[in-house]
């Protein structure tokens, strides 16, 4: 079972991936983006790791619900409201368990995967991170390693996309040969989630 620490292990996890592949992140950015998102994503997983430190919540659904809050007050473009949207949503499926089951996370990931396709518009294909974080859900129900998987190979799969979303969406053509950023870091945030249940 899945207790508060896990999670804050995943968000550590996360924050430590991001801070090893930001300037991969903002390179990828700069190529169809705004050449921000490692940067702005390093600062909104910092400010989380540092709020966890110091609140501490005892459940699974308030570590995410903290981390979503402090991503959307702390991260600048897209990726703090959508990674925010995610989180939030995520920990408010979870409710105030104490534990949670991995199917339980897969069903309230979901949720939060769903909010974000909501707030951004965005569907499979469109080259965003619901490319990564779709397949990883789906995943999910079978074990941590298999959602890493698929959200690696989901983010490798937006290389040959034309971007349909997002800033990349204005490129039409010229996104595609690109790997999408979003889906990258949603792939490092599963991958992170894998290292926390090993």
């Amino acid at each position: 079972m899945l207790d508060a620490a896990f999670m804050r292990r995943w968000m550590s996890a996360t924050a430590a991936a991001v801070d090893r592949e930001a300037s991969r992140l903002t390179d990828l950015d700069s190529a169809i983006g705004d050449a921000d998102h490692g940067a702005n994503l390093q600062r909104g997983f910092r400010a989380v790791t540092a709020v966890l430190d110091k609140e501490a919540p005892d459940t699974p659904g308030a570590v995410l619900a903290l981390a979503g809050r402090q991503l959307i007050s702390t991260v600048g473009g897209a990726s703090g409201p959508l990674y925010g949207t995610l989180l939030r949503r995520t920990g408010k499926a979870l409710g105030e368990a104490a534990e949670v089951s991995r199917e339980q996370l897969a069903e309230a990931l979901g949720a939060g995967v769903t909010a974000v396709a909501q707030l951004g518009g965005a569907a499979a294909g469109d080259k965003t991170m619901l490319d990564a974080l779709l397949p990883a859900v789906e995943a999910l129900g079978e074990s941590f390693a298999a959602a890493a998987e698929a959200a690696g190979g989901g983010a490798l799969a937006t290389v040959p996309l034309i971007a349909r979303k997002g800033r990349a969406s204005y490129l039409g053509e010229r996104s595609v040969g690109h790997q999408d950023p979003g889906a990258t870091s949603s792939a490092l945030l599963i991958g992170a989630l894998a290292e926390a249940a090993a």
